[in-house]
């Protein structure tokens, strides 16, 4: 009998993710037509023996929480519960503070999925690799460029065995090129190391003098609290990857992984992708459109779309590298590059809305996203444009690099500007 929790965070996570976060939990967002966290679901479902999925975060569970829940548990026949941390416990926290309903009925192991990474989540390779040699912790690796490596946890194994010798999280100097992937195997063994630190905190915040700077006892940091001081003890071993990986922590890194995920499709769910039909919208790639949006026959899609909800695209409109969120609509000969159209927002007709993609250098087979900061030297830095909720463009303008945040209605074109 196996488990999977899925760790999703937290409202004061996702800062990166705004405007898109103010509408939706992050984990929430449609990356290729379905929430986030539904692909690790999938993921999840198909592994054989799952007997429950767990969500472990900090958000309240409003409508949009519980309706998702119910959804997905009609649509895998698999409970899945969502379980609220009583303050934000770090990525190890939480899972010590629900120990006892991880382990109910006794699981042999459980996956620990970080909800904010895009991956094709080779699961079942995992659960041999720890069944050939039983260890308390497995970890998902890949490799990066050696500079791209710095902005994550950097594995240093032992080729022969793959146990982890050396763990840094996000290292000043290069360590390794294997980095995690933030995709575990734990089993039911993990959490003794995880009451250590538990333990080992509350005795530091009983020293402590001023208990108003210190986290609390339950905050537990997986990767510099356990991996960090486990490495090179037997206990911890990686499995490396080299399918589909990518974080998404910001509006840029989602379209790039609805690329990844829109191109998985052509295995996974060949019905999702849109085809070309006879007095359709013409279809260049993979594009995902929803049953219930209208599309005019003269639009041109792709590659790289993906249409939510009861949109409406009129004529002669050119989509290209972008996602269009429910209820939005593009009237007639606008043209969409690299950008995220918000819930509910209207470009006006002749309008071009065009951002600059940040994606991975494609000749270097090892590249990942950047981690991007919006500003360099007090200036804006070009990319995606993010149209928030409700955000109306009027006709015969250029939106070029921007952000504009929800509700607010444009007169002009804007270029490298965050609109409040």
């Amino acid at each position: 009998m196996l488990k999977a929790v899925i760790l999703i965070g937290g409202p004061q996570k996702g800062t990166r993710f705004r405007p898109l976060s103010f509408e939706v939990p992050k984990p929430l967002f449609p990356v290729a037509g379905v929430p986030m966290i539904q692909h690790h679901i999938e993921a999840c479902a198909q592994v054989p023996g799952m007997q429950e999925i767990l969500l472990i975060g900090f958000y309240q569970p409003d409508e949009a929480l519980t309706q998702f829940l119910e959804a997905a548990q009609q649509e895998f026949n698999l409970p899945v519960r969502y379980l609220q941390e009583f303050a934000p416990l770090g990525t190890g926290g939480g899972l010590y503070h629900f120990r006892d309903q991880i382990l109910a009925g006794g699981p042999e192991a459980f996956f620990v999925l970080n909800a904010d990474v895009c991956s094709d989540f080779p699961l079942s390779a995992m659960l041999d690799a720890h069944r050939c040699e039983r260890h308390p912790f497995l970890l998902l690796g890949t490799t990066a460029n050696r500079t791209q490596s710095l902005n994550y946890g950097c594995i240093v194994e032992n080729p022969q065995t793959h146990e982890v010798l050396h763990y840094v999280e996000k290292p000043s100097t290069f360590i390794s090129d294997i980095i995690n992937c933030g995709i575990y195997l734990f089993s039911p063994e993990a959490l003794k190391p995880l009451r250590d630190v538990f333990q080992r905190n509350q005795q530091d915040g009983q020293l402590e003098d001023s208990p108003g700077s210190w986290p609390g006892a339950g905050t537990i940091r997986l990767e510099q609290d356990v991996f960090s001081a486990l490495a090179g003890q037997g206990q911890i071993y990686v499995h490396l990857t080299d399918g589909i990986w990518s974080q998404i922590k910001s509006a840029g890194s989602a379209l790039y992984a609805s690329r990844l995920y829109l191109g998985r499709y052509q295995i996974t769910h060949p019905e999702r992708l849109a085809k070309h039909t006879p007095g359709g919208p013409r279809i260049r790639g993979n594009v995902y459109i929803h049953p219930t949006a209208k599309v005019a026959p003269s639009a041109v899609l792709g590659p790289n779309v993906s249409i939510g909800k009861g949109v409406t695209v009129g004529e002669g409109v050119r989509l290209r590298e972008s996602i269009v969120l429910h209820g939005a609509t593009l009237q007639e000969h606008t043209c969409v590059l690299h950008s995220i159209v918000g819930w509910g927002s209207t470009v006006g007709r002749w309008a071009r809305v065009e951002g600059t993609p940040n994606d991975p250098n494609p000749n270097d087979p090892r590249a990942r996203m950047d981690s991007e900061s919006l500003f360099k030297d007090g200036k804006l830095l070009p990319a995606i444009t993010i149209l928030g909720c409700r955000v109306r463009i009027p006709a015969e303008v250029l939106i070029l690099n921007s952000i504009v945040l929800p509700h607010k209605e444009l007169s002009r074109s804007f270029t490298n500007e965050i609109i409040l």
